[in-house]
């Protein structure tokens, strides 16, 4: 048998599924952030950064963290993003031109990842590397009916990994931080979902969109403390204490504690042969923190979601403009829904068919694919398909059912049907000739010659205007064996039919025999003499 290879090409061992990588980590688990936003500066900032791009994670993702945690914008606009694709339907689809035993590896693994109870969980876990630029999923495999399948996923912290700093080493390549090994343990292959997504171009440690988002998180913080500041002494008058020259420690401490007091309580008391003056009021106004408060959360708006009319902060654009910033928000979904569709082929399905049915060529993988077309305007095709069939163009009924997602039904199944067309108003000639039945098939005796002259008038239209009556009973009497049967299929073959329509087909019908009565009996009679 082949040697079986994860996605990295790494050789599989199935010992390593017996327990989490993690297991033999106690001192990961016990790890606590170190909350680097905390006092955070430009020149902070820019040092975390460095030191991530030389290897060193922890400080930059536990600073994603915080800025995730601190900022409510922020985490509104990333919610968005992440939630969205929470919003598609995902499938299995075999590989193109699909064997008999592709098709059936195709119905096992899709079996396998619907037991997979948090799969909607896992998903939303592997968003996480929007932000952060990658997503570490640890997969706990269990046996199940002989079969070896993940059964639980659990998102790891980013500040647990590292890159490795050895010469002429992988800098896109994850390493699980170890106190045993300056460099870090590799992840066993088939034990974690690695999402690396990209943002943007460049290493690993520098594609997250948190950094772009960290210096107007740095900004608006700034700007927000400085406003808090103003807003504590706004409106407030300058109080100014003064002392005599050969006042002692204490009293100066006393002094100040008094013109401290009288800011907020109004109230002090303070030494003989010190006094308090109250100078002019603190002014200014609000509106120079507020809009760089505004200005950095639009400039987040737009790096997760491409524009700011879809986040409730463009109040003066137009609609068309909206419905572009919209379009752009559905581009971004689905990207972030290939990109995750890729992982979850490689790093799911893929592991889940070679461990148990020995798949070793990726390229004949089932694929794990999420639905991201939106559904087509309805009205629109129904006013447009039509008359591009009338003109000659032949369209597939499975483009229009793809377009509209509107799913095909089998053969077995009971679809929709058009509803039958309302009977044409009569014209005034047949609205006459109906009342004339409707009064002379009531009458027990009517005039030979008024019968006479009705039945010329309707000789071509009697069979036309009994088939509609006549049909379902023979159809009943040709289904049914029994006289139950028959009642049964007549009654349900009738229940289509408005009461007025089965009221009138019932009074030509009695009309129709006793016009035919009328015509044969003479002939009937003669032939007996």
């Amino acid at each position: 048998m082949s040697t079986i290879l994860d996605h990295q090409g790494k050789p599989f061992q199935r010992a390593q599924l017996s327990q989490p990588q993690t297991a033999h980590m106690a001192a990961l688990h016990t790890e606590y952030e170190n909350h680097p936003s905390r006092g955070l500066t430009p020149a902070r900032l820019a040092s975390i950064l460095q030191r991530a791009e030389r290897g060193d994670l922890v400080a930059q993702h536990e600073l994603f963290q915080d800025m995730e945690e601190k900022d409510a914008h922020l985490f509104s606009e990333l919610q968005k993003r992440r939630l969205a694709l929470q919003t598609l339907d995902w499938e299995i689809v075999p590989p193109r031109d699909a064997t008999p035993e592709e098709e059936k590896l195709t119905e096992y693994v899709r079996d396998a990842i619907g037991a997979l109870a948090d799969i909607e969980d896992l998903i939303f876990d592997m968003t996480d590397a929007i932000g952060h630029g990658f997503s570490a999923i640890e997969l706990e495999w269990r046996n199940v009916d002989g079969q070896l399948l993940p059964m639980k996923a659990t998102h790891r912290p980013q500040s647990w990994f590292a890159v490795s700093t050895l010469p002429g080493a992988n800098r896109n390549q994850l390493l699980l931080r170890s106190f045993k090994t300056a460099d870090g343990e590799p992840l066993w292959p088939f034990g974690w979902i690695l999402h690396q997504h990209r943002a943007r171009s460049g290493y690993l440690s520098r594609a997250g969109l948190f950094r772009v988002l960290a210096w107007p998180f740095l900004f608006k913080n700034y700007a927000v403390r400085d406003l808090a500041e103003f807003l504590e002494i706004y409106g407030l008058p300058l109080r100014l204490g003064t002392y005599h020259p050969s006042a002692t420690e204490k009293d100066k401490s006393t002094l100040l504690r008094a013109v401290v007091n009288l800011g907020h309580d109004a109230a002090a008391i303070m030494p003989e042969g010190m006094k308090v003056e109250f100078k002019e009021a603190a002014k200014g106004e609000e509106s120079p923190f507020n809009s760089m408060v505004s200005l950095m959360e639009r400039s987040m708006s737009k790096a997760i979601l491409g524009g700011t009319l879809t986040s409730g902060e463009g109040e003066h654009g137009t609609q068309a403009l909206g419905e572009v910033h919209n379009e752009v928000r559905h581009d971004l979904k689905k990207a972030d829904a290939r990109q995750l569709s890729a992982t979850l082929t490689a790093q799911l399905v893929y592991p889940i068919l070679a461990v148990n049915k020995g798949l070793t060529d990726m390229r004949r993988c089932p694929r794990l694919v999420f639905d991201t077309q939106e559904p087509e305007d309805i009205k629109l095709y129904a006013d447009a398909v039509p008359k591009l069939v009338e003109v000659g163009m032949r369209i597939k009924r499975s483009w229009a059912h793809e377009k509209l997602k509107i799913p095909e039904a089998q053969d077995d199944e009971p679809v929709l049907s058009k509803a039958p067309a309302p009977a044409p108003a009569a014209a005034p000639a047949a609205a006459a000739q109906h009342a004339r039945i409707a009064r002379l098939a009531t009458q027990p005796t009517a005039p030979a010659d008024e019968l006479d002259e009705l039945a010329g008038e309707m000789l071509d239209e009697w069979e036309e205007t009994l088939g509609e009556l006549v049909e379902p009973i023979e159809q009943a009497l040709a289904s049914a064996t029994s006289f139950e049967d028959f009642s049964q299929a007549l009654e349900s073959s009738l229940a289509g039919l408005e009461p007025d329509r089965l009221v009138e087909l019932l009074a030509r019908g009695a009309f129709a025999a006793r016009i035919w009565g009328r015509l044969n009996a003479p002939k009937k009679a003669a032939a007996q003499k």
